[in-house]
This record gives C-alpha cells, sequence and structure tokens, in this order.
C-alpha cells in the first residue's frame, strides 16, 4: 500500500533537521530501526554547504566497469528510467547502487549532464556508493553524497530501476 504524500510544509519542517537528529528520533519512535536504515560506510557529502534536503527515494543500480551487452536495450532502458524518475512524488532523492563487484566507483553515472538532467527532473539530490565527476558544473542546489569523485564515467548505464538497493550499508 503506497504511503500518503507529505505536504510542502512537512517536507521543509524536515529539512530543518540534520540526519543525525532524524536518526535519534527514529530511535525512540521506532527501536527496532536502532541498527537498520542508515550507511555505516562513509559517504562524501560533495557539497558540504548546502541545507539538508528531503525526498521521495528513486532507487537504481548501475555498472561502469564492462559496456552494456546489448546497447540498443541499454538505450531503451535509459528512457524507461528517465520516466520512472519523473513520475511519482517529488521532491526526489535518487538511489543508486553501483553493482560492479570489486570495483564499486570505477565509473560515474553523475555528473553535470545527469545532475542537470535529474534536477529538471524534480530531484534535489543523490545519494550512491558509486562515484561522481565533474564538481564545479554539477547542477547549483543538487546535492551529492557519494562514494567519491573520478574523472570518466567508463562504460556506465543503469541495470535496473524502482527496486531494492544497498547503498554503503544502508
Amino acid at each position: 500500500m503506497p504511503h500518503a504524500e507529505l505536504t510542502a510544509a512537512q517536507l521543509a519542517e524536515l529539512a530543518k533537521f540534520d540526519t543525525p537528529t532524524i536518526c535519534n528520533a527514529l530511535e525512540i519512535v521506532a527501536p527496532e530501526r536502532r541498527a537498520i536504515g542508515f550507511n555505516t560506510q562513509p559517504l562524501q557529502c560533495i557539497y558540504p554547504d548546502l541545507p539538508p534536503i528531503v525526498g521521495y527515494a528513486k532507487t537504481a543500480t548501475m555498472r561502469s566497469v564492462e559496456p552494456p551487452v546489448d546497447p540498443k536495450k541499454t538505450q531503451v532502458q535509459r528512457l524507461a528510467y528517465f520516466e520512472y524518475i519523473a513520475a511519482g512524488p517529488k521532491p526526489a532523492i535518487v538511489v543508486h547502487q553501483d553493482i560492479d563487484a570489486g570495483q564499486v566507483g570505477f565509473g560515474c553515472f553523475w555528473g553535470e549532464v545527469m545532475s542537470h538532467v535529474h534536477q529538471g527532473l524534480g530531484c534535489v539530490g543523490l545519494i550512491t556508493d558509486g562515484s561522481i565527476r565533474d564538481v564545479p558544473m554539477n547542477a547549483k542546489g543538487f546535492q551529492m553524497l557519494a562514494r567519491g569523485v573520478v574523472p570518466s564515467h567508463a562504460w556506465v548505464h543503469a541495470v535496473d530501476f524502482g527496486g531494492t538497493v544497498r547503498v554503503m550499508g544502508m
């Protein structure tokens, strides 16, 4: 059953709090969450001067080490992915899992183009165990929490979207 959407005022109220404060509150109201639902490995906040972001999760998995098996299918998949990102409640936060075993963060899905496209589709930020690039040219106000920064996108492509992901232990 889908959850009710929050009002703009409720989202603004939540954005006043940092993540540790939200974790503290969840531990009180839902003690069973004390050991789940947060990252247990460090994420780099690419734009620490931006305020906290709040939004609805849009999930996806991606790879970058090897080229896609079927490039035409990958293009169709990318269009379906953008339709998924554009649909549903806003604001959205993209949560991307890099599924390249042994080489997570090898290439970037995220940089100047993707940050601008996703911001245009109603996203306010990203959380990924992958990497990002183009730090000075990314969309203004688009928050990024990532494993780190690397220069190339390599063979990056989305594999799946809309399902369960695991990013930095969460």
